[in-house]
């Protein structure tokens, strides 16, 4: 009896060193900054927008660069609210996405396969109004050069039919009346999560972002100077 315990003890003992390991390795590479000087002409405006958890790239539904109503649909919404001037992106995995609306719905089947990318991924639409800065949302300056690379790294981030659409996933799990999901490349992991495909978008158009990082707090450290 005393072995078993001892084995388990060792066990967590591993497990909690892996973890911290993770932490660390997270905090010391989200400070990293890259593209820490950069500069940009100021012709398109972006956002990052955070709940607290997960990040959204927010851009412009229509531009000289881009017309994201003709791939993303307003009428794909509960709302159909054809107002909304700003349309925000986030990358995740799918069984998270749709069978946790809430935190207190999060099952531990379903955080474990989208930490160890058992799943399929999807995209997160959401067609918003003006945002205000503070401290979850950061407004970002790009010219229309960055901005047509952040609009092919979001593209390419989607599944396309034969005729080029984007594929929308079939659901009633929207998290309100302006959102739709539609299915994404990629697997969701702890070294690949919604984050790390934010900050990567952010590498993509040349402005700040971390090394690398799981967590939205590493994208915004880079912007709260």
């Amino acid at each position: 009896m005393t072995r078993i315990i001892k084995i388990i003890g060792l066990i967590l003992a591993i497990l909690i060193g892996i973890v911290l390991l993770y932490l660390l390795v997270a905090f010391c590479l989200s400070i990293i900054a890259v593209n820490k000087k950069a500069v940009s002409k100021e012709e398109v405006t972006i956002y990052i927008l955070s709940n607290g958890v997960h990040t959204d790239i927010v851009v412009p539904v229509k531009s000289e660069e881009m017309d994201w109503s003709k791939h993303v649909k307003y009428e794909d919404t509960k709302g159909n609210d054809t107002t909304a001037q700003l349309v925000g992106f986030g990358w995740g995995d799918k069984g998270f996405y749709l069978a946790t609306p809430n935190w207190s719905d999060l099952k531990f089947s379903v955080a474990f396969n989208a930490a160890f990318a058992r799943g399929s991924s999807a995209m997160h639409v959401t067609f918003l109004h003006p945002l205000t800065e503070s401290e979850s949302c950061k407004r970002i300056q790009i010219s229309k050069t960055e901005y047509k690379k952040l609009v092919d790294y979001i593209q390419a981030s989607f599944q396309q039919d034969q005729q080029g659409n984007f594929v929308r996933i079939d659901t009633d799990a929207q998290y309100g009346s302006n959102d739709a999901f539609y299915e994404a490349k990629g697997r969701y992991n702890l070294f690949y999560t919604c984050n790390t495909w934010t900050n990567n978008a952010l590498k993509v158009c040349d402005q700040r972002a971390s090394l690398w990082t799981p967590f939205d707090r590493g994208i915004f450290y880079h912007y709260s100077k």
